[in-house]
């Protein structure tokens, strides 16, 4: 079930929730892209780990505890948001394979958790966040392509008064076939936001790794970033989307919302860290630092 802008429930047939069967066994897309992700994301993690002397032990536990508190963390707030339903629907609240999960729950979830986990295991929590910035954007980019196979967290009508406009103008901004095929739902074109989702984040994640080899970036900082570049595509890819989750009744789209008051803040932030050289440390200095070292 997702919302529409109504905030009317919408079912969705079987086929587009779920995409492997064994037997009694039903694995969903949405689940193998996520968990698909969160690996990449981990072996990613882990090398640059061994640079900046973070060993692979704690990335690892990081990512495989992480991975079930940020999936009640995005169920959690989802159902938060949708309370008008779930409050006379409770039982609801726990269907997760019916869908309906906010990526902003579990980054909340996720960071709160690092932040813990890092100081249990004595590792400087700005590394972590410098090294699972990068991944997040990476995770959520690929993760975002269980939408592509559910044919959801699309945008509304592309422009065009016929089919074979709509298909066109696709074509003309640079929209691969498949996903144009996959965006014929329900006698027209959709947008894909989640395919424009995904190559913001790309670009994102594409930037960070160029960052990071600068000689500009504090430890600590890919986290700001990651705020200010993932919530800026948001909020603009959210106008689009025709599954908005909506702050009660006042018209105000949630992750819009959210989207805004984490760019705002990663942006000061960022801007006072350094003019008022907040905990200074460089982070091409902690590779020279640690050059050669390898903690397993």
């Amino acid at each position: 079930m997702v919302f529409n802008e109504g905030n009317k429930f919408l079912e969705i047939e079987k086929f587009r929730l779920f995409g492997l069967e064994i037997g009694p066994i039903v694995i969903a897309w949405y689940a193998v892209l996520i968990l698909t992700g969160a690996m990449v994301a981990m072996v990613l993690a882990i090398r640059e780990g061994k640079k900046i002397g973070v060993n692979k032990d704690f990335v690892i536990d990081t990512v495989l505890y992480g991975i079930p508190i940020s999936v009640i963390g995005a169920r959690l707030y989802y159902v938060i948001f949708a309370w008008d339903y779930y409050k006379d629907n409770p039982i609801d609240a726990l269907k997760i394979y019916e869908g309906g999960l906010a990526i902003h729950g579990a980054v909340i979830f996720a960071v709160i958790w690092g932040y813990y986990f890092s100081k249990r295991r004595k590792v400087e929590f700005l590394r972590a966040i410098d090294l699972a910035a990068p991944g997040f954007l990476i995770a959520q980019g690929i993760g975002r392509w269980g939408n592509f196979m559910n044919q959801e967290a699309h945008g509304g009508k592309v422009p065009g008064a016929t089919l074979v406009e709509q298909v066109e103008y696709l074509t003309k901004v640079g929209i691969p076939k498949f996903v144009i095929d996959r965006m014929y739902i329900n006698g027209a074109y959709m947008h894909p936001t989640f395919f424009y989702e995904f190559l913001w984040n790309l670009c994102g994640f594409t930037l960070m790794l160029i960052l990071r080899r600068t000689k500009y970036l504090y430890v600590g900082d890919l986290g700001l970033v990651y705020m200010m570049w993932y919530s800026f595509g948001r909020c603009i890819i959210e106008e689009m989307r025709t599954d908005s989750l909506y702050l009660g009744h006042t018209g105000i789209r949630v992750a819009q919302l959210i989207s805004g008051l984490m760019f705002v803040s990663g942006a000061v932030i960022l801007i006072l860290r350094h003019y008022y050289k907040w905990n200074p440390k460089y982070y091409y200095k902690l590779l020279e630092e640690n050059r050669g070292e390898v903690n397993e």
